[in-house]
């Protein structure tokens, strides 16, 4: 997502990382914003192994 970001006092604009979960049938079963990178990946499996 593009979106307004700020740093140290200035602004900018930047992507935001977001990770949708879509289900069997094809509809979104969850979105996580503002992920960070470190870990995802595993927490996302996780997340959808339990289902």
């Amino acid at each position: 997502m593009w979106k307004g970001k700020s740093m140290y006092g200035r602004k900018y604009m930047g992507v935001e990382r977001t990770t949708f979960v879509i289900d069997e049938k094809g509809k979104i079963a969850a979105i996580h914003e503002k992920v960070r990178v470190n870990g995802h990946a595993a927490a996302i499996l996780s997340a959808v192994s339990e289902k």
